[in-house]
């Protein structure tokens, strides 16, 4: 399976708090117009933690309506207990998913060793009907995946990437080093993208390209074609939507959402509406990158 390219981790639109599946439903067809490679559901912009696994079984389900089986379907499905982890990635691989994306689990973060990593990994990936990537989000869950697990884990014939979520170059390199040849390393920051390209990564699983999915494949186009100077100035003109994709989080993300013509919404509580600042920040970025708003 290739996973070079980009895929954006859609989120979750909500409707009286319950899901909107026809909205994701639009969503989704309305990136895939675009040169992405496929998308990512249940991710952490997501927002897959308030979800219940009905819901998440949905959700699947119903983006695989509308992803051709020429472009990827990733869902994530890490759960905290190894047992959880492994239902939800059957459900998935049963609703429709080509692959699983697992994050870390960090409840016991002290607990959470090297040797706790790769068993847990190992399990899930001799369980999953599907191909797992690995995910590590040292901000989101306060644990890393060290290199050396990732080396272990890359020797499984059913681990075939990860995704890297945090903007430490050298962390990506050591990945990359570490790990067999092919394996695929999917930079996870706007802010980081061009520099996790340079140090080998294959593609990238980014927010950013829920609003921007053209101009993020064309970095990674410029880099695949050895102008480097292009990519990072691109990367430049990016970096301050980047910046305000972090600092708002996934309620600024589905105002972004909304001012390119998707269905936003609001996020599922105990997360708050956006502020009006950021509707104001991503309208006036987004028309510095010539992008259309409503």
């Amino acid at each position: 399976m290739d996973f070079h390219g980009v895929l954006p981790p859609v989120p979750t639109p909500f409707r009286d708090d319950e899901v909107d599946l026809d909205a994701l439903r639009g969503n989704v067809r309305r990136l895939l117009a675009s040169r992405l490679r496929g998308v990512v559901v249940l991710g952490s912009n997501g927002e897959a933690a308030f979800l219940d696994e009905g819901e998440s079984a949905d959700i699947v389900a119903a983006a695989r309506e509308v992803v051709p089986r020429d472009r990827l379907l990733v869902a994530g499905t890490g759960r905290e207990s190894t047992r959880a982890t492994v239902l939800a990635t059957r459900r998935a691989a049963e609703a429709g998913a080509d692959a699983v994306l697992v994050r870390t689990p960090s409840f016991f973060k002290s607990q959470m060793t090297l040797e706790a990593f790769v068993a847990h990994y190992r399990t899930v990936a001799d369980a999953s009907p599907v191909p797992v990537l690995l995910y590590n989000f040292s901000a989101l869950t306060g644990v890393t995946l060290p290199p050396a697990a990732v080396a272990e884990l890359s020797r499984h014939p059913n681990v075939l990437g990860m995704k890297e979520s945090g903007n430490d170059a050298a962390l990506i390199a050591d990945y990359v080093a570490q790990a067999r040849k092919g394996f695929a390393v999917l930079a996870g920051s706007g802010r980081s993208f061009f520099a996790g390209l340079m140090v080998g990564a294959t593609g990238a699983i980014l927010a950013i390209a829920v609003v921007v999915p053209d101009l993020c494949v064309q970095v990674l186009d410029l880099v695949d074609a050895g102008r480097h100077a292009e990519a990072g100035d691109l990367q430049r003109r990016l970096l301050p939507l980047a910046h305000a994709t972090a600092r708002f989080g996934v309620a600024g993300l589905k105002v972004a959402q909304t001012l390119v013509g998707q269905a936003g919404g609001l996020p599922r509580g105990p997360l708050l509406p956006a502020s009006a600042e950021a509707a104001d920040v991503f309208r006036r970025q987004l028309t510095e990158l010539a992008v259309p708003v409503a």
